[in-house]
């Protein structure tokens, strides 16, 4: 069952390769691209942890999104992508991918290929591939069952006819952190950008009852069946997590969740019927008002670019 229509992976699972915590632009790699990632209105995100993992925890704990560790300590990446892939399979139409080591690309890029219609699409600058990529949950299957010896590049290149190039105006989609200090050029352009949109929706009743917080422990609740690994893939205190629960249910008047106490095999969480209907519900409102503001300020924005422009400043 799908329960958005965009997921998002970043890959930092290998402590020798990945560097989550490099600044970038006055800001960390993994930071940068989680903001990027909201801003587009994407949900679930996924980080695979291992490099600075428990600094990587600390620092975005309070970010909403998920710590998924691979099974194996510094495996191929292509291994613990295949761990993300896998998670977000069932619930994702699409996931939006992209290594830590790659988080100068814009968000003007991550729209563009998020419009596009593909099993795998692709960013290109001068004929030269980069990051993020956008795969469908088609062509998902296909990559998790890859058994050569090329990894990433080689599941996505067995299913080659499938893929779209989209040529952008972005060399960020190609800058790695591992070439060392970002060009000021490249920090310069994406600093001209102009602010893009962030929307979140919040249910309250004289305080919040219901945020992006809670949007991810309910999802995590139906996604493992269990709240104390909701916690642990979202660095939240279980105690703070029934407090969130009890508040939702009480301020709805609904019952959301089944809980079984108890019993041989220990007790479990899962969300009833109206929890699911209300997790997946939310979202498609959610996505509803982004897809609208987005496209009302994409609009104020034309006209302010066009307002500043040269020619203009001149009239």
């Amino acid at each position: 069952m799908k329960i958005s229509s965009f997921g998002g992976l970043i890959a930092a699972a290998n402590d020798k390769l990945a560097f989550p915590l490099t600044k970038v632009g006055g800001t960390t790699a993994v930071r940068r691209i989680v903001a990027n990632f909201r801003q587009a209105g994407i949900f679930p995100i996924v980080i695979l942890s291992g490099a600075e993992e428990d600094e990587v925890r600390y620092q975005l704990s309070s970010s909403g999104v998920i710590f998924l560790h691979p099974e194996q300590k510094n495996q191929e990446m292509f291994e613990s992508v295949k761990t993300g892939f896998a998670f977000l399979h069932d619930c994702c139409e699409k996931i939006v991918f992209t290594p830590v080591n790659t988080p100068m690309f814009s968000s003007l890029t991550l729209h563009t290929l998020m419009k596009v219609n593909g099993d795998v699409v692709s960013p290109s600058y001068k004929d030269k591939s980069g990051h993020p990529m956008v795969v469908s949950s088609g062509a998902i299957s296909d990559i998790l069952s890859y058994q050569g010896d090329c990894g990433l590049r080689g599941a996505v290149s067995s299913i080659s006819s499938r893929r779209v190039w989209v040529n952008v105006d972005d060399d960020g989609i190609l800058y790695t952190i591992n070439e060392g200090d970002v060009p000021e050029r490249l920090l310069a352009k994406h600093n001209r950008e102009l602010p893009d949109l962030s929307v979140e929706l919040k249910l309250t009743k004289g305080k919040n009852i219901f945020d992006s917080r809670a949007k991810l422990l309910l999802f995590l609740i139906w996604k493992n069946k269990s709240v104390s690994s909701a916690c642990k893939q979202m660095a939240l205190s279980c105690s703070k997590a029934w407090e969130i629960l009890n508040v939702l249910e009480d301020s709805l008047q609904v019952k959301l969740f089944e809980r079984k106490h108890g019993g041989v095999k220990g007790g479990h969480t899962v969300l009833s019927e109206n929890g699911i209907a209300f997790l997946r519900k939310y979202r498609q409102l959610e996505e509803q008002i982004y897809r609208y503001s987005k496209d009302k300020f994409d609009v104020m924005k034309s006209v302010l670019q066009s307002q500043c422009s040269p020619s203009s400043a001149q009239e």
